[in-house]
């Protein structure tokens, strides 16, 4: 069996932090690198563990909040101006992908242009091919197989996570979203599942009505761990904390998840990663 690493780039959330960075995971495995999800300052950690992005091989994108594509314009010209010669990128995300790639490439025309014009080596502009995807498909990236699954994080819809497989090894990265049947099945008996996840706890403390919002669609410690459990996993990954993780505070979030997972926990800092097989 091939060993797989998956990496949380980015375990920051919508707001700010000097030491997060936006929603984005790293899953490599037998010479193959994907990109799940590209919130802020994501080619910043890429490029901490060594990867450059022309090595990545596609973006998979769970949702379309703002948070988790943030730099899609980033990795999309970063990836064309630094690849040696043309090589077609793939992105895969639920119902409008397309639109918001579209009006992405719009948005970088002109530097496009640009780069064209003084550049003799760059004929054309990025090779960007989109995948919508729905619960249910199935389709490969290199030697990965990955399939699709419907996620829960209401009003946003459809949302989808992704089950990576590759040389005998899985993970499942869920992005946003509460527990659900279809969540349960993608994640059955997986070596990691990802979760986005809140302090339930500590949210209710502050007296933000915005802030209370997202209590209704965004997985607990508490029900991230249970999902773990129901569908048999190997190693529950917690990431994109809310409010953020503290150093200090990490055996808080473990025994929340322990009281109903025995697996192994991981949570942790950008750059965060476990590795199986």
């Amino acid at each position: 069996m091939s060993k797989m690493r998956v990496t949380l780039l980015g375990t920051g959330s919508p707001l700010p932090d000097p030491n997060r960075a936006g929603p984005a995971t790293l899953v490599t495995a037998d010479g193959l690198a994907v990109l799940v999800d590209c919130g802020r300052a994501v080619l910043m950690r890429l490029a901490a563990v060594g990867l450059l992005p022309p090595m990545l091989d596609a973006l998979l994108v769970t949702h379309l909040h703002s948070d988790h594509i943030s730099d899609l314009g980033d990795v999309i010209t970063t990836r064309w101006v630094m690849s040696p010669a043309p090589r077609p990128f793939t992105i895969c995300g639920p119902i409008g992908t397309r639109e918001v790639v579209e009006l992405t490439m719009a948005s970088l025309a002109r530097d496009v242009r640009y780069r064209i014009d003084h550049h003799a080596d760059l004929i054309e502009g990025p090779a960007v091919t989109v995948r919508e995807v729905s619960a249910g498909d199935e389709f490969n990236v290199g030697s990965a197989t990955v399939r699709v699954g419907a996620t829960e994080h209401r009003p946003v819809d459809p949302t989808v996570g992704f089950r990576i497989e590759v040389g005998g090894r899985s993970a499942v990265l869920a992005g946003d979203g509460i527990p659900c049947a279809t969540l349960d099945a993608l994640c059955k008996g997986a070596d990691v599942y990802v979760q986005a996840v809140i302090r339930g706890d500590l949210v209710k403390q502050v007296p933000s009505a915005r802030l209370q919002d997202i209590l209704d669609y965004h997985s607990t410690v508490e029900q991230a761990a249970q999902t773990a459990a129901k569908a048999g996993v190997g190693t529950l990954m917690l990431t994109h904390y809310v409010p953020a993780l503290q150093h200090g505070q990490e055996s808080e979030w473990l025994v929340l998840a322990a009281a109903h997972f025995a697996g192994s926990v991981v949570l942790g800092d950008d750059l965060t990663h476990v590795e199986v097989g």
